[in-house]
């Protein structure tokens, strides 16, 4: 966790090799260090071990329902902004088993799998032992992803308990964006280009030297551990010249953002205007695949399923991510609340943006643009809500939608 006591420590240098040795420490710790590499023709999470495994010379195309991997014309590291990938798979897995029960002799054994390991998925006691993670790479979005759901899932009386061990023990090196994708409006949500908490060690990568040396980092310390661990680094310091190149960076990539999103007074905006036209228009388009959700770093919904074997001598409860659009998750006695693709994106949006600020006090969107990439329509919540801004008070006619004007089908606003 974050001290501002490490945040303001003097930066200093690494080069690659000061890396792949930050990376291999980190490992001789005990931690399983993940951080972005390049398969199926994306860049993803997944297991490293030295800066070879990492996306070297590779960039992203992002637009409304593209992706596109390209090659830069240098070797940096981090030259690209997000995948499909979201750290949120690791600290809130898409499949955990929650607890299993078992026929014995003298009735029923009760086991919790409070911390699922999938390394061992067959050994309960393993089940029981969290994992140590090591992340690299982690953007100033995605750290206030984690921070979002930090709020979740381990604020108020009910803590996850799977959650909060994961969490405990996860050291993060962040990464200050060199590269702002197509989709990107972390800077209109306050939420990025730079990292300012949330982190162990946080990296800015140099352009390439005029020599063409690259892999040249600026690093900062966010943490006592992540102070503890530098130190033990062969590192320099930094000059005034390269701490000026790091905040360049930053800066250039504030200006290169692909969208913006208006934040003022979007609370009310949203909670005023259910019946505005354009959640219709939107709704003809969706396809309600759920992928928004899938991507969407902080998007946290569930649902859960009970297992037996043939034989019936074995249950087990196992939690899955679910998501709004799919219909059986509004499902009550009567059938679902929200039938329509309508009302089901409505939902969506205005939780994002407007009713997680009443439950968790904080918009529930970082800007990493995931949700408008990698919608198959393209569609772009940044323009529904500039849609909605535009023309505010505008109502769809009774009846237009689903027979109530309000896309449900059931007159519930």
């Amino acid at each position: 966790m974050t001290s501002s006591s490490f945040a303001h420590s003097p930066p200093a240098m690494l080069d690659a090799k000061g890396l792949t040795a930050l990376i291999q420490a980190l490992a001789a710790r005990a931690y399983r260090v993940i951080g972005p590499t390049v398969r199926d023709d994306a860049i993803v999470y997944d297991d490293i071990a030295s800066v070879d495994d990492l996306p070297a010379g590779w960039t992203d195309y992002q637009a409304p329902g593209r992706y596109e991997l390209q090659r830069r014309t240098d070797q940096a590291l981090f030259g690209f902004a997000v995948g499909p990938h979201s750290w949120k798979q690791f600290l809130h897995p898409p499949v955990e088993r929650l607890f299993t029960v078992r026929k014995d002799g003298e009735g029923l054994a009760f086991a919790e799998c409070s911390a699922s390991n999938e390394a061992n998925e067959s050994n309960e006691a393993a089940d029981r032992v969290p994992q140590k993670f090591a992340f690299i790479g982690v953007r100033a979005c995605e750290l206030n992803a984690i921070a979002i759901q930090d709020r979740v899932f381990l604020a108020g009386a009910w803590v996850d308990r799977g959650y909060a061990l994961r969490r405990r023990d996860a050291f993060i090196v962040a990464v200050n964006c060199s590269q702002a994708g197509g989709t990107c409006f972390c800077a209109s949500m306050q939420t990025g280009p730079k990292a300012t908490e949330g982190f162990d060690l946080a990296l800015t990568e140099l352009p390439a030297a005029a020599d063409g040396t690259s892999g040249r980092f600026v690093v900062e310390a966010g943490s006592a551990a992540g102070a503890d661990l530098l130190a033990q680094l062969a590192h320099g310091e930094a000059t005034p010249a390269d701490i000026d190149a790091a905040h360049a960076v930053v800066a250039r990539t504030a200006q290169q953002m692909g969208r913006t999103m208006q934040t003022d007074n979007l609370k009310t905006l949203l909670q005023d205007n259910l019946r505005h036209p354009r959640w219709a228009e939107v709704g003809d388009r969706c396809l309600s695949c759920g992928n928004c959700t899938m991507v969407c770093p902080t998007c946290f919904c569930t649902t859960v399923e009970d297992h037996t074997d043939l034989a019936g001598t074995t249950a087990e409860r196992v939690r899955k991510w679910d998501s709004c659009f799919t219909l059986d998750f509004s499902w009550l006695h009567g059938g679902s609340v929200r039938q329509s693709g309508e009302a089901r994106y409505r939902q969506w949006l205005t939780h994002k943006l407007a009713g997680w600020i009443d439950q968790f006090g904080t918009s529930g969107c970082v800007g990493c643009g995931r949700c408008i990439t990698w919608c198959p329509v393209g569609i772009d919540i940044t323009e529904e809500v500039a849609a909605i801004r535009a023309t505010p008070g505008a109502t769809t006619p009774a009846g237009a939608a689903n027979g109530d004007g309000n896309g449900d089908g059931n007159g519930r606003p």
